[in-house]
């Protein structure tokens, strides 16, 4: 180790020019992969939470977040159909109606009803950092971001929708009870504000128009319906089954939702890395450079080596082991440097937003792993020409 050492020395500048090279380049693997792990867990968060059910619309929305309503009644409609096991009526309204939000994990901040039974169907399970579910009218429960934004813990009040700053002198908010606040999930619910249906229904009509707010019965009516298949049921036909046995609804099939977010997700790491590796292919040439003229430089050291005895396999391990400790050396203070980076981003965002990287042990076993093997491969041509120097020429050279 000590001769390593000693040979990067004698020329400082150029091996910490060398070095420097595989250090911006683990650097931006390390930041690119880890927000490309945080976006993939965002979407594989939100992948498991649409697989677990069909959502059920009105026929004249997209399915997923509703856009029209749909009559109370079709619940009893869609339990007989073969195969569904259990039906949610669901509503969901913007906690800030009217005025600029603020955007947790791509989806607006919201308020929806809530059935503690419905968690025992959910493929995501949520779980309480501190308090329990709701159980009358009055009482909320917050999501991980939801609760951050606010500033809430479990027994505070909170008054809810948002009042805009251009809000009508008839904009109507009411005062909850914060009884619990779920763990952080990587997915919808972490923006998400929880109250039992009457008190969503309330605030679905009085997010209408006054015009029609009074003839209009919220007790009778949902914004959708999250259905549960039985064990085995393919949902998807679930979806195909319900289309066309209910009428005026609208069954998503999930797969199709599913895909979408996989797709996504798969597209945006493929740039993050091709962005990365392009810096690492730069860090690669500038060993390969380094030890060629290395080897150029200690011809003479060489041939002395081999006169008093040197084997060509210990040479080359010399010159091997030499580039290996650069890309070591690299990767660690590449990979110390952007988990830094990306320390310090994360605390710059609002509690609320959520993190935008994700650092996991595989992503510093990879990017490590990466710069070793980076180090050691761009060392094997210099270090193969060395170890077959000719001890007699070798000697010669000036």
């Amino acid at each position: 180790m000590k001769q390593i050492v000693r040979n990067l020395t004698r020329r400082k500048l150029r091996s910490f020019l060398t070095i420097s090279g595989i250090v911006i380049g683990i650097m931006a693997l390390t930041t690119m992969g880890a927000l490309a792990n945080n976006f993939n867990a965002l979407l594989m968060g939100g992948a498991k939470y649409y697989a677990g059910y069909v959502p059920v619309a009105d026929a004249g929305s997209n399915g997923v977040t509703g856009g029209g309503v749909l009559p109370l009644s079709k619940q009893s409609e869609i339990e007989a159909v073969n195969g569904v096991a259990r039906v949610f009526p669901t509503i969901s309204v913007s906690a800030e109606p009217g005025g600029l939000q603020v955007i947790n994990l791509g989806i607006p901040d919201y308020i929806a009803s809530y059935d503690p039974a419905e968690d025992q169907y959910a493929a995501l399970k949520t779980s309480f950092a501190s308090g329990g579910d709701v159980t009358s009218s009055g009482q909320i429960v917050l999501g991980s971001n939801f609760a951050k934004e606010f500033g809430k813990r479990v027994g505070d009040s909170i008054t809810l929708p948002v009042k805009p700053s251009d809000a009508q002198p008839d904009f109507v908010q009411h005062t909850y009870t914060v009884v619990g606040i779920l763990k952080p999930t990587l997915t919808a619910p972490d923006t998400g504000a929880f109250v039992n249906l009457a008190d969503a229904q309330q605030l679905f009509k009085e997010q209408l128009p006054l015009a029609l707010q009074a003839n209009f019965d919220q007790s009778k009516y949902v914004a959708a319906f999250n259905v549960y298949g039985t064990p085995g049921t393919n949902l998807d036909q679930l979806a195909d089954r319900i289309n066309a046995q209910v009428t005026g609804v609208k069954a998503q099939k999930p797969s199709k939702i599913v895909a979408a977010l996989v797709q996504g997700g798969a597209l945006f790491t493929e740039i993050t890395t091709a962005a990365a590796l392009l810096a690492l292919v730069i860090g690669g040439l500038a060993v390969i450079n380094t030890m060629i003229m290395a080897v150029s430089e200690r011809v003479r050291e060489i041939g002395i080596k081999k006169a008093i005895g040197a084997t060509t396999r210990r040479v080359m391990r010399e010159f091997l082991l030499e580039s290996s400790f650069i890309g070591l050396v690299g990767g660690v203070v590449g990979f110390g440097i952007g988990y830094a980076v990306t320390a310090l981003l994360n605390a710059s965002v609002p509690p609320s937003q959520g993190n935008l990287f994700l650092v996991t042990p595989g992503l510093a076993a990879l990017c490590i792993g990466f710069a070793l093997f980076l180090g050691t491969t761009a060392g094997i041509i210099p270090a193969f020409r060395a170890s077959r120097l000719d001890p007699v020429t070798a000697l010669r050279a000036n």
